[in-house]
């Protein structure tokens, strides 16, 4: 996925500010802020495809660029998909607190670099990020006036569907996928707003209601 990198200029190849700042303090939307925004979900629930909608429409919207250690898919850059980062690397990352939420899902490292995070909303814009539901439980233990917004398909069996269209994933891994889809389905009551991403119009007005009370 394509995003809006904040300030590219000021960060480092791993999405680190390049000056020093103090990365301690929990975050908060208070005081005039930007917002933080967390779309969540089931894997294949067409996340990605509901958020390149809503960004067309909203381009002042800033989308977060993960960091990963899987590898890149076919057209993914650095930096511009995700921060492709080496094991070591990203465990450094953890282990000097540089990350907002990170978790693991299907053998691989997925991360928010707090840093690139924090100073978008420092400059009053919304930042939105697309992550897993244990990551958007982590966000939520420390930035709790984060809007959190729980994707979900019609039914297990649509799902199932749209996983086997990606072609990116054999077998085993798609009833593993499935599996835990049917267990983070049960968590969307603990999130904000639920939307069913069956009609991506309907969805996308949902959306914006929530959102934006329009």
């Amino acid at each position: 996925m394509t995003a809006t990198s904040p300030d590219a200029a000021t960060l480092d190849a791993q999405g680190r500010l390049e000056s020093d700042r103090d990365l301690s303090q929990k975050p908060t939307a208070s005081a005039g802020l930007g917002r933080l925004v967390v779309f969540t979900g089931p894997s294949g629930v067409g996340k990605g495809t509901l958020l390149h909608a809503l960004l067309e429409r909203h381009p002042d919207l800033h989308l977060s660029i993960s960091a990963t250690t899987r590898d890149p898919r076919p057209g993914e850059e650095h930096g511009q998909n995700y921060y492709f980062l080496s094991k070591d690397e990203f465990n450094q990352m953890v282990e000097q607190g540089e990350f907002l939420e990170w978790a693991e899902f299907a053998g691989n490292c997925y991360g928010t670099p707090k840093a690139a995070v924090m100073q978008t909303i420092r400059q009053g814009q919304w930042v939105i990020l697309e992550i897993e539901v244990e990551g958007a439980r982590q966000v939520r233990r420390s930035f709790p006036d984060a809007f959190q917004v729980f994707i979900m398909p019609p039914s297990i069996a649509v799902l199932e569907e749209r996983l086997r269209q990606r072609g990116h994933d054999s077998e085993p891994a798609i009833q593993r996928r499935l599996q835990r889809a049917t267990a983070e389905m049960k968590a969307a009551p603990e999130f904000d707003c639920q939307v069913v991403n069956d009609d991506i119009d309907k969805a996308l007005d949902q959306l914006e209601t929530a959102l934006f009370g329009t």
